[in-house]
């Protein structure tokens, strides 16, 4: 290889390199949205973070917290009736966490009522999940409530200020309604 050739080579060879590992790094979702999104894995299989594998959904292995981050990854990637099948097998369903994403799923399919009363179940196990309050106040915009959307950024502004990602994203989609 002379002087001109790697001049050129060694740029690729250091930009694939680096787009292959942002490709391939394991992610995991701990119900933050700024967090990456665990890999889906073959139907009748669940994300385990401890063995960073996709395992048998069967076999017990998986925790909640691990069976609900992996819900809400289905619910994100449009799957919402297998994210909500998933959240079915939940030792313990009535956590803050579970209802919100249950919510989630529930709403994406179109149930916004019945997504609000999870939202609301969460709200009460946990008053300063901003997450939750996003998704409420996102709900309260589809019903045409913005003025209960409205309270929800609000109090999203008092949990972690303007800057956070639910506040922004519930402040669009109150400023943007048809969008929701």
């Amino acid at each position: 290889m002379n002087i001109r050739t790697a001049t050129f080579a060694v740029p690729l060879l250091i930009a694939s390199c680096l787009s292959v590992a942002l490709s391939s790094t394991p992610a995991f979702a701990s119900g933050e949205k700024t967090e990456s999104m665990p890999p889906i894995c073959p139907k009748g299989q669940v994300w385990n973070k401890a063995k960073k594998a996709c395992i048998p959904l069967v076999s017990g292995l998986t925790p909640d917290e691990d069976r609900a981050d992996y819900a809400y990854r289905l619910a994100k990637d449009g799957q919402y009736q297998e994210a909500l099948d998933l959240l079915d097998t939940l030792k313990q369903p009535n956590t803050a966490k579970a209802l919100n994403y249950r919510g989630y799923a529930t709403r994406k399919l179109g149930r916004t009522d019945e997504g609000i009363g999870y939202y609301l179940q969460a709200v009460k196990l946990d008053p300063a999940y901003a997450q939750v309050r996003e998704y409420l106040g996102e709900a309260y915009v589809i019903k045409g409530r913005i003025d209960l959307a409205q309270a929800q950024l609000q109090t999203i502004k008092s949990l972690c200020g303007t800057g956070c990602e639910e506040y922004e994203d519930l402040a669009d989609a109150i400023a943007h309604p048809t969008q929701s």
